[in-house]
């Protein structure tokens, strides 16, 4: 089994714009030093929405130097970029967007949920990008719920929704830069399920909903993260009651890290060059 070398709980929640309240389980100026080739995660716990006017969110902010990641358990949101992209994704859904060498994005609440209100819950992760793709184009990829696979687990444990990377056989619709698995888990009251991990790899799991037991001795509650050694394989997971756990594997990148904000770049000279481009406003325009 993995050693498992820390749980970590998530601090007080603060706003990102005015429509999401996140809790930042981790970030690349902290543990996320150790999770590569994973940066940060932010999880807007469930959060009710009285019906408005004018859609809430995130307006127009700059991104360069990897991936982001957001997944939609509840609500409806909608996207548009410098690039002319845009578009809509609702409960279990996925946005994988390449920020690559630089966009402009903004992201709200959709028109029609903001009209009738409503609850939002989501996560965003991000995702480093090895050097040599730091600068490749920017584009997105839409992972609609239909098109993730949801395979079951052995005794009615659950399931895993397959994100990217492959679970018993079904490869998910993502397209990585590094090898990954990037797993939506479901574990019913009860249940235990065991999972193998590729040897070398980061492992964090993120509980999002409910309490879990890991490996047979170590609990990790809501809004908790289990990081677990790069060494060994075997992972179990059991649930007393219902929970969600999002699983993150991937090949660590060995290169380093130094990130300023939204942009996150191998040097300061690159993230000087970043400051740069966005304020001579090389990263496009976003359409009135």
């Amino acid at each position: 089994m993995k050693k498992i070398l820390g749980v970590y709980s998530a601090p007080r929640p603060h706003w990102v714009g005015d429509g999401f309240p996140v809790r930042s389980l981790f970030g690349y100026d902290g543990l996320g030093k150790h999770l590569s080739p994973f940066l940060l995660l932010d999880h807007a716990a469930p959060t009710p929405f009285a019906p408005a006017a004018q859609p809430r969110g995130v307006g127009q902010h700059p991104h360069r130097g990897f991936e982001t990641v957001t997944i939609v358990y509840q609500g409806e949101l909608e996207h548009r970029d410098s690039t002319g992209a845009g578009g809509l994704i609702g409960p279990g859904d996925v946005q994988w967007m390449t920020a690559g060498g630089g966009i402009l994005h903004e992201e709200f609440h959709s028109r029609a949920f903001t009209a009738r209100g409503g609850t939002i819950e989501m996560v965003q992760l991000w995702v480093n990008l090895p050097a040599k793709d730091k600068m490749s184009d920017a584009h997105y990829q839409t992972l609609l719920d239909a098109q993730i696979p949801s395979v079951a687990l052995p005794d009615d444990a659950g399931r895993v929704r397959v994100i990217a990377g492959a679970f018993d056989g079904q490869r998910g619709p993502a397209r990585t830069f590094t090898p990954m698995d990037v797993w939506d888990i479901r574990i019913a009251q009860g249940g235990t399920a065991r999972f193998d991990a590729q040897p070398g790899h980061t492992l964090a799991l993120v509980v999002l909903h409910g309490t879990v037991q890991v490996n047979g001795d170590t609990i990790a509650r809501e809004g908790q993260l289990v990081h677990l050694d790069r060494a060994g394989s075997g992972v179990a997971i059991e649930a007393n009651g219902d929970a969600t756990v999002l699983w993150l594997s991937g090949e660590p990148i060995a290169e380093p890290i130094v990130g300023y904000g939204p942009f996150v770049m191998n040097s300061q000279t690159e993230i000087q060059q970043a400051m740069a481009d966005f304020h001579a406003g090389r990263f496009g325009r976003m359409a009135a």
